[in-house]
């Protein structure tokens, strides 16, 4: 990336709260418990959860709130919230906005019916699932089985109207989201713009998928949450300059990842130990650091919301002056590189 773009709000929704100041400071503190979504399906499974939102941060009203699905409720918090903290509270239309989305949230009384009118000749048939299995559950609900949707409630509640994209997200979609709106930024598409990820792995279908491909047997635990960074091309009183943004997909060349020289802090997001060591081996072979925080011990992986909750816990630690290298790597095998400074060219 050849200029910084200038990160002027955030904001998060966690096992910390809602609110991103305090989340980086507190992630030695935070608990895991058993999941109470996963307990009927899988019971035990510690997990990293967000507890009941009160209603005055909640996202829309009670009727708004049927339609979305729970990484979609999680999202909206987050976007709110980085809008607020940016104060942009004007011109709206002209925001744009890029976010990591997970797999559908549907409510698990509607699976049934969906799956029986998606078959076809004995196999799930995604054209068949778009035919008639969608129109399977109840119309008001279908807002919850479509993933995009994660971005669009939250932008239909704040009125955002400028260019956006959603990218399905097991890590690395969230890193090429803000990849994409750093890149509208500097092209002049528009002068802000909010990014981020929501998601959830304690739905029971996210968690049986991972349990199958072998990612829960390797240390992988499930959290939820959003987080969203509101940008803009440049301000005198940034919170941090975002200075890279790059992605290396499974099989690439990880060594043509910039990564600085010297970093005051290092954020890992990985989703288990294999994922860690390899983060930790990149980190001490390419940067020099004064310290290394992992968000995944107690945050868990929450998929595509685990590389915007390591880049505002980053922002929350950074102190005057100083840069963070943000590593994250998700069961999509790709790794994430993220580097913020706080102040100075």
């Amino acid at each position: 990336m050849s200029d910084a773009v200038a990160i002027v709000g955030a904001g998060a929704v966690s096992a910390y709260g809602v609110g991103w100041r305090g989340l980086g400071k507190s992630l030695v503190k935070l608990a895991v418990a058993p999941s109470v979504e996963l307990a009927a399906s899988h019971p035990g499974v510690l997990c990293s959860s967000v507890s009941e939102v009160p209603s005055r941060l909640d996202a829309g009203d009670a009727r708004a709130r049927k339609l979305m699905s729970r990484a979609a409720r999680l999202g909206a918090i987050a976007m709110r919230e980085a809008l607020v903290d940016a104060g942009f509270h004007d011109r709206r239309e002209e925001i744009g906005a890029w976010m990591g989305v997970g797999a559908s949230g549907v409510a698990m009384q509607d699976v049934p019916c969906i799956l029986a009118e998606s078959v076809r000749e004995g196999a799930l048939s995604l054209e068949k699932l778009g035919e008639r299995g969608i129109a399977a559950c109840n119309p008001l609900f279908t807002f919850q089985t479509l993933n995009n949707f994660s971005l669009c409630h939250g932008a239909i509640l704040e009125g955002l109207g400028g260019p956006n994209g959603a990218f399905f997200s097991r890590g690395a979609g969230t890193v090429t989201a803000l990849a994409e709106a750093v890149h509208s930024l500097l092209e002049g598409d528009c002068d802000r713009a909010v990014a981020g990820g929501a998601d959830t792995a304690l739905h029971p279908i996210t968690w049986a998928e991972l349990v199958r491909d072998g990612f829960a047997n390797r240390g992988l635990m499930p959290g939820e949450g959003a987080a969203v960074l509101a940008l803009c091309r440049r301000s005198e009183r940034p919170l941090a300059l975002l200075r890279s943004v790059a992605a290396v997909p499974e099989g690439g060349d990880i060594a043509s990842l910039t990564l600085p020289s010297h970093a005051d802090l290092v954020v890992l997001a990985p989703w288990g130990a294999p994922a860690r060591a390899l983060l930790s081996d990149l980190a001490a072979s390419r940067c020099s650091a004064c310290r290394t925080i992992d968000v995944s011990l107690t945050l868990g992986d929450s998929l595509a919301a685990a590389p915007p909750l390591a880049w505002v816990a980053a922002l929350d630690l950074l102190k005057s002056g100083e840069t963070a290298l943000v590593l994250s790597a998700g069961v999509d095998g790709c790794i994430g590189s993220v580097v913020l400074r706080q102040g100075g060219p």
